[in-house]
C-alpha cells in the first residue's frame, strides 16, 4: 500500500478538515505530517461544529487509527484543551490517537519569543498567529528543540536548559513577560500527554503499509505558505507541500500514492503578505460575507479575491497533484460573472509561471466566465449541476490539467458531491 496525501493548494483555509472527514471511511489510518495549532480544520456534521488544531480530522470516523507525525509541533496545553473538549462531546481519543515521539514540543517561552520577535519587526510584521510555531521550528533546525519522547527521560533538566536559552534571548530583546501560570498549566498538560500512545511513528506507519493498511496524510495550511516554495517571507515555518509528508512521517517518496489537492472556487488569505487577486471592493466583501471567511483558530477576517490559476498551476506542479477537490462552490452561486486570473503582468510582460517574488508590481490578467445564478447548496448529484457551473469546472480542469474529483456545495459533511469513483 501507499500513503495518499491531501493538502491545500492556496494560502490555507481551503477546507481540508471536511474532506479528510469525508474520505476517511476508505482509509485505515489518518495522519498529520506538519504544522501546529496555528492551523484550524473545521468540520460540521449532525448539527455540530468542531475545530481541530493538532488532532487529525479522521478522529470522528469509526475508531480509525490517527497519528500525529514527527513533522508536527505540539503545544501540550492546546492539545489537552482540544482532546478534553472532544472527550466531553463523546469522542475519547486515548485508544485511537498516537503521537510521534519525534514531534517537537512548543514550550511556554516559545510563545513569548514569537510575540517578542514579531514586536521587534515593527511595520515589517509577517502576521504570525503568536502560537510559538516559528520559534519551535527554529529550535528544531538549530538542534535545540525538545521532543515528545523527551518527556520520558530526564525531562525537567532538558526543559530547564531550553528555557534558560530562551530567557537569555528575551533579556537581550528587553521583552517583559510572566509565564508562571502558563508554565504550571504546561506541566500539567505534559502529564496529560503521557496518557496517549507515544510511538516511533516512522516504524508504525511503514509497518502498517507492509500489512496492507491504507494511510491518508493530512496537511495543514497551504502550498503558498510553504517555507521553500510559498510567498516568502510571508509563509509558515514548515514544508506544507507533498514532500513534507515524506519527511513529516518517515515514508519514502516511492510510497506516496494519490495526491489530493484542495482549493476554493475563489481565493483567500489571512494575515500579511502578497495576494495578487485580492479584491478591495464590494465583490471582495461579498465573498467574505457569503463564505464566512474568518479564521477557525484566530478569528481573523480573511482577505478575499478571485481564483489565481498561476499560483494554482504552480501548486499542482510542485505537489504532483493527481486529483483536485473544489470547495465553497456555493459561495459563487449569486454572481453574474466570475473572474479567473490566468496570467501575471510584470513590467509590461505577461507570464503564466509563478515568479520568485510576487510582492510588488504583479498585475493579474483575468478571463471572465458566466455565473450559474443557481442555489447549489441542496444538490446531491453532479446531474443537478447547472450548465454554467459544469463549464467552470471544465475550464479549471483544462487550465490545471488535473480532474476535479469532488465538489463541495456547503459546509456540512453531506454537502459533498463525488463526481467519479476511483
Amino acid at each position: 500500500m501507499k500513503v495518499d496525501v491531501l493538502l491545500g493548494l492556496q494560502w490555507g483555509d481551503e477546507g481540508k478538515g471536511k474532506v479528510v472527514d469525508v474520505l476517511t471511511p476508505k482509509y485505515d489510518v489518518v495522519t498529520r505530517f506538519q504544522g501546529g495549532p496555528n492551523a484550524g480544520h473545521t468540520l460540521e456534521f449532525e448539527g455540530q461544529k468542531y475545530v481541530l488544531r493538532s488532532i487529525p480530522s479522521g478522529i470522528f470516523q469509526g475508531g480509525k487509527k490517527n497519528i500525529i507525525g514527527n513533522g508536527v509541533v505540539l503545544d501540550p496545553v492546546l492539545f489537552r484543551q482540544e482532546a478534553e473538549s472532544l472527550a466531553a462531546s463523546g469522542h475519547d481519543l486515548t485508544k485511537q490517537l498516537c503521537i510521534s515521539k519525534k514531534a517537537h514540543l512548543i514550550l511556554p517561552t516559545h510563545r513569548v519569543l514569537d510575540a517578542a520577535y514579531e514586536a521587534a519587526k515593527g511595520d515589517a510584521k509577517i502576521g504570525t498567529t503568536g502560537k510559538g510555531i516559528g520559534p519551535t521550528y527554529t529550535d528544531k533546525v538549530s538542534r535545540n528543540g525538545l521532543r515528545v519522547g523527551d518527556v520520558l527521560y530526564h525531562f525537567e533538566d532538558k526543559y530547564a536548559a531550553a528555557k534558560k536559552k530562551h530567557e537569555a534571548i528575551l533579556k537581550a530583546l528587553n521583552y517583559r513577560y510572566d509565564i508562571t501560570e502558563l508554565e504550571k498549566e504546561w506541566f500539567e498538560a505534559i502529564a496529560y500527554l503521557k496518557r496517549f500512545q507515544l510511538i516511533d511513528s516512522e516504524h508504525v506507519i511503514n509497518n502498517l503499509l507492509e500489512e496492507g493498511k491504507s494511510v491518508l496524510a493530512e496537511g495543514a495550511q497551504g502550498t503558498m505558505l510553504d517555507v521553500d516554495f510559498g510567498s516568502y517571507p510571508f509563509v509558515t515555518s514548515s514544508n506544507t507541500i507533498c514532500a513534507g509528508a515524506c519527511t513529516g512521517l518517515g515514508v519514502a517518496p516511492g510510497n506516496i500514492g494519490e495526491v489530493y489537492g484542495i482549493f476554493k472556487a475563489y481565493c483567500t488569505r489571512v494575515g500579511a503578505g502578497p495576494f495578487p487577486t485580492e479584491l478591495f471592493d464590494e465583490t471582495g466583501e461579498k465573498l467574505c460575507a457569503l463564505g464566512h471567511e474568518f479564521g477557525a483558530v484566530t478569528g481573523r477576517k480573511r482577505r478575499c479575491g478571485w481564483i489565481d490559476l498561476v499560483a494554482l498551476k504552480y501548486a499542482v506542479m510542485i505537489n504532483g497533484v493527481s486529483q483536485l477537490i473544489m470547495m465553497k462552490s456555493d459561495v459563487l452561486d449569486s454572481f453574474d460573472t466570475i473572474k479567473a486570473c490566468v496570467a501575471y503582468k510584470i513590467n509590461g510582460e505577461e507570464t503564466d509561471e509563478f515568479p520568485f517574488d510576487i510582492c510588488d508590481g504583479v498585475e493579474p490578467v483575468y478571463v471572465e466566465i458566466p455565473g450559474w445564478k443557481t442555489d447549489m447548496t441542496q444538490m446531491t448529484s453532479e446531474d443537478e449541476f447547472p450548465e454554467e457551473f459544469n463549464a467552470y469546472v471544465s475550464f479549471l480542469e483544462e487550465e490545471l490539467g488535473v480532474p476535479v474529483k469532488i465538489v463541495s456545495v456547503g459546509p456540512d459533511r453531506e454537502q459533498t458531491i463525488i463526481r467519479y469513483e476511483d
